[in-house]
C-alpha cells in the first residue's frame, strides 16, 4: 500500500459528470492523506484521522495541492508537420476561412502525415505525451482525421495503439476520417463518407479495437448537418459512440444534433444557441469548451457562462493541433477558461477531470477523488489549486501517479 501524506489542500472532485450550476461546489480536505491500495483509492481524509498498515509506502506531498489526474478529452495529437506561415497570415489578418477556401489548412497537414510512415508518427508524439504528462495529464483522448484516406486513417489508429504501450498515459483513440473532403474528393463529400463508412472499414476498425468513438466536423467547409448525422448513425452501428465537432464557426444546429443521435460530447460550441444548450443538457450530451483554440486564433471565446448557468454540465480541452490550437498545455488552458471564459478555478479543474472522464466514458473509474476509484493523481508544488492556475506558463506538477504508481516525480 502507499499513503500520500501532508497534502496541503485535497480536492475532493466526485465521479462525474457534474452539472454546470454544481461545479463550483467541489469540498476540499485540508492537512489531508490518500491511503492506496494497489491501483485504487482506499481511503481519504483528514492526515489526523489516518490508519495506515506500519509497512506501508510513504509520499509526501510536501504541503503541495492533490487533485485527480487531468483528463484532455479532445486532442489530434498525432500529427506530422507544422503550420507555422498560416499562424503569421492570420496575424496579418488572413481568417481560419480564408486560409482553408486558398487551400491551406488542414489539407497541409493531411499531405504531411500521408507521407510520413507509422514510425515517424509515433517518433513525433512520443515527446508530445511526455510534456502533457509533465502538466499533469494521466488521460488523453486522441482522434485521426489528418490522413483522410481509409489506409491513412488506420495508420494514426495504429500509431495510437503502439503509443499506449510506450508510455504511461491512458490513450482513447476516437476515428475521425469525417474532419474535411480531401482534395481527391473535392465537392463530391457524400462519395468520400461512402469510402470512409465503408461496412469493411468500419467492422475492421471494431474487430481490431482501434477506436471507441466516431467523430465528424459538422461545418461549411466540412460536412453538413445530414452528413453529420449519417457519419454518427455509421459509427454506433459498429459500437463507435459518436462525438461532434460542433457550432465551431458558424450556427448549423449541430448541437441539437448531436443531442439527437445521443453523441457522448460535443466539442467546441463557439456559435451554440440556446436551443442547443437545452437539447444537450436534456439528453446528457458533455459540452466540451476548447478555450485554447478561440486563444490561439483570436476568434471569440464559447458562452460558458451561459453553458454552465443552464446546468450543462462542461469539459475542457486543449483540442491540441498544427492549425487551431498548437497548444499542449491543459493546465494553461485551465488559466484561459478562468480569465476569459470568467470559470472559477474549481469550475475549471471538475471541466478538466470529472466531466472530461465522462467525455470519453471513464467517469467510473477516473477523474474522481472516491475510494475505488483509479489512483491517477497530481500533487502540485502550491497549497491550493487556485494559487495553480493564478500562475498560468508555469508549470506547478510536481508529482504525479497513474494507477497508483509515480510516473513524474519520485516516490
Amino acid at each position: 500500500m502507499l499513503v500520500i501524506r501532508n497534502i496541503g489542500q485535497l480536492l475532493v472532485v466526485p465521479p462525474g459528470p457534474i452539472g454546470g450550476r454544481f461545479m463550483r461546489t467541489v469540498s476540499t480536505i485540508e492537512s489531508a492523506a490518500i491511503l492506496i491500495d494497489g491501483e485504487r483509492i482506499a481511503w481519504f481524509g483528514p492526515e489526523s484521522d489516518l490508519k495506515a498498515p506500519q509497512d506501508c509506502e510513504s509520499l509526501d506531498a510536501a504541503g503541495g495541492c492533490v487533485l485527480p489526474g487531468l483528463i484532455d478529452c479532445h486532442t489530434h495529437a498525432v500529427f506530422a508537420g507544422t503550420r507555422e506561415k498560416e499562424f503569421v497570415q492570420r496575424l496579418a489578418g488572413k481568417t481560419y476561412l480564408d486560409i482553408a477556401h486558398a487551400g491551406g489548412g488542414i489539407r497541409v497537414t493531411v499531405e504531411a502525415v500521408r507521407k510520413a510512415n507509422r514510425e515517424e508518427l509515433v517518433e513525433l508524439a512520443l515527446p508530445r505525451l511526455r510534456r502533457m504528462l509533465l502538466n499533469g495529464v494521466t488521460t488523453i483522448e486522441i482522434k485521426s482525421g489528418y490522413g483522410l484516406t481509409v489506409e491513412d486513417e488506420i495508420k494514426i489508429l495504429e500509431v495510437i495503439r503502439e503509443l499506449k504501450a510506450l508510455q504511461p498515459i491512458e490513450l482513447v483513440p476516437t476515428y475521425l476520417a469525417a474532419h474535411t473532403v480531401p482534395r481527391e474528393f473535392a465537392g463530391r463529400p457524400d462519395e468520400y463518407l461512402d469510402v470512409v463508412l465503408d461496412n469493411r472499414v468500419l467492422g475492421w476498425i471494431r474487430d481490431d479495437g482501434l477506436a471507441e468513438f466516431c467523430d465528424v466536423f459538422c461545418e461549411k467547409t466540412a460536412f453538413g448537418i445530414m452528413q453529420a448525422y449519417r457519419v454518427m448513425e455509421a459509427g454506433k452501428k459498429f459500437g463507435l459512440r459518436p462525438k461532434i465537432h460542433a457550432d465551431q464557426l458558424t450556427q448549423m444546429e449541430a448541437s441539437v444534433l448531436a443531442a439527437r443521435v445521443g453523441a457522448i460530447s460535443a466539442g467546441h460550441l463557439e456559435k451554440i444557441d440556446a436551443a442547443g444548450i437545452a437539447a444537450m443538457r436534456d439528453a446528457g450530451c458533455i459540452a466540451v469548451l476548447l478555450p485554447g483554440c478561440a486563444f490561439f486564433l483570436g476568434t471569440e471565446q464559447a458562452p460558458a457562462r451561459t453553458i454552465l448557468d443552464a446546468n450543462l454540465p462542461v469539459a475542457l480541452a486543449t483540442d491540441f493541433n498544427p492549425g487551431s490550437s498548437m497548444v499542449e498545455s491543459l493546465p494553461l488552458v485551465l488559466s484561459i477558461a478562468c480569465t476569459q471564459m470568467r470559470l472559477s478555478p474549481t469550475e475549471a479543474v471538475v471541466a478538466a477531470t470529472a466531466n472530461a472522464a465522462a467525455a470519453v466514458e471513464r467517469h467510473r473509474r477516473v477523474g474522481g477523488i472516491a475510494v475505488g476509484m483509479q489512483a491517477d493523481l497530481v500533487i502540485l508544488g502550491v497549497p491550493t489549486h487556485e494559487r495553480w492556475l493564478y500562475e498560468p506558463g508555469r508549470n506547478c506538477v510536481r508529482t504525479v501517479l497513474k494507477r497508483g504508481k509515480t510516473v513524474v516525480g519520485s516516490a
